[in-house]
């Protein structure tokens, strides 16, 4: 069984990263891998948390998109074919860039906890990362929203679970 060297750093000080957000991180990676049936060789990819005004950078930098976005994907594969790191013996998948503050945002208006968000934009970023891409038409965007909900489902944080806590819900 192979393993996965998730390397997590943390570029924004202005949100707090809530505690088990880089074991979420950890176990999103893994449950791609697994679904995908990639566990007889070991990988690493790395994800850097970060703030709106970096992520617009990068994205104005990497796509030309002039504005902030979620996440970044920087594969570094093509066609089911990695680049090997000699050092750790390990397929380097590639880079994941989340913005957090993008992320709590998205958090508030879809009604679900920043856990859910950021699962979901590492397990969609995963995706992009083993060459998934849903701009490339309606059936591969299907395809990868299918894949994405299966695969937060098997870690306990599908679409249809919210984690926010209705205060009207629990006053006596």
């Amino acid at each position: 069984m192979g393993k996965v060297k998730v390397s997590i750093t943390n570029q924004q000080r202005d949100i707090k990263i809530p505690t088990g957000i880089r074991l979420l991180i950890r176990k999103c990676c893994h449950a791609v891998l697994a679904d995908e049936g990639m566990t007889d060789k070991d990988y690493e990819v790395s994800v850097t948390l970060t703030d709106n005004s970096n992520i617009h950078r990068l994205n104005e930098q990497y796509r030309g998109v002039d504005r902030p976005t979620d996440v970044l994907s920087f594969p570094l594969g093509e066609d089911g074919v990695f680049d090997f790191n000699n050092e750790t013996n390990a397929y380097m998948l590639g880079d994941i860039v989340i913005s957090v503050e993008t992320a709590c945002r998205q958090a508030e208006i879809y009604g679900h906890s920043l856990e859910r968000e950021i699962g979901f934009l590492t397990v969609h970023s995963m995706l992009h990362l083993l060459g998934y891409d849903h701009e490339l038409g309606k059936l591969q965007e299907r395809i990868m929203r299918e894949k994405e909900e299966s695969i937060l489902t098997s870690l306990g944080i599908s679409r249809d679970q919210s984690f926010v806590i209705d205060e009207h819900e629990h006053k006596e």
